[in-house]
């Protein structure tokens, strides 16, 4: 049994069809991307299994309890913890305060992450603790985006775009930091539209179009099938 099961899923924003009859897994302590073209449903998947959006139909199962449809708050209670594209940091507060306002005490299974652990996985963050989020750069909220999600000691972390809009050093020290994160044997399922990004990270890949899964693999096996980039993430 998969840490998270999502089976036959279909999400809509009122009469527009997004997501249709889709299924994925993720195993703890392990990688997965969702890969795609812009519009493709990769952040309406996680909106949906984060409870943001409400599917239509299909089945989300996380440590074998049924999830699909529950409130926000309810997923975190559960274990997940989610990253939005745009960070959704308190711009008023420090990002010391950020921090405090996501402190959770660990589950069973889960990571224990403390301020101190995810100062380590992101050393800059030691330099602007105390500025307000709204003053970083646009690398520098996806760090303290992660930061504070860990800090709610998920078991299984959403990010949606983290190397969306980023600047290649940026993209690259970050991918670094996520390199480490992945060794301390956390579970994520990451969106990208960033072929090498995901690649680099994932143990395993999922490939969106138009809302359907269209591939399933290894990153290796996706580099044996050129057909297969060049016709669903191509730009």
């Amino acid at each position: 049994m998969g840490l998270l099961e999502v089976r036959r899923l279909e999400s809509a924003y009122g009469e527009s069809r997004v997501l249709f009859d889709l299924s994925l897994d993720v195993s703890r302590g392990e990688v997965v991307a969702l890969l795609g073209r812009n519009g493709a449903g990769k952040t309406t998947t996680l909106t949906s299994i984060m409870g943001l959006l409400k599917p239509r139909s299909g089945s989300i199962r996380f440590e074998g309890a049924e999830i699909g449809g529950c409130e926000p708050f309810e997923a975190c209670r559960v274990g997940l913890g989610f990253v939005a594209e745009n960070c959704r940091l308190f711009g008023g507060l420090t990002v010391a305060e950020n921090f405090e306002t996501a402190r959770r005490t660990a589950r069973s299974g889960a990571s224990r992450w403390d301020v101190a652990d995810v100062l380590d996985l992101f050393p800059d963050v030691r330099g602007f603790l105390r500025r307000q989020a709204s003053s970083l750069s646009g690398g520098q909220q996806r760090m303290v985006a992660i930061a504070r999600t860990l800090l709610g000691n998920p078991t299984l972390l959403l990010l949606d775009e983290p190397s969306e809009g980023l600047a290649p050093l940026v993209v690259q020290a970050l991918l670094d930091r996520l390199r480490r994160l992945k060794e301390t044997g956390a579970t994520v399922l990451l969106a990208e539209q960033n072929l090498r990004f995901a690649t680099e990270l994932a143990d395993r890949i999922y490939i969106i179009e138009r809302g359907e899964i269209r591939y399933e693999g290894r990153p290796g096996e996706l580099a044996a099938h050129p057909e297969v980039r060049e016709k669903y993430l191509m730009v």
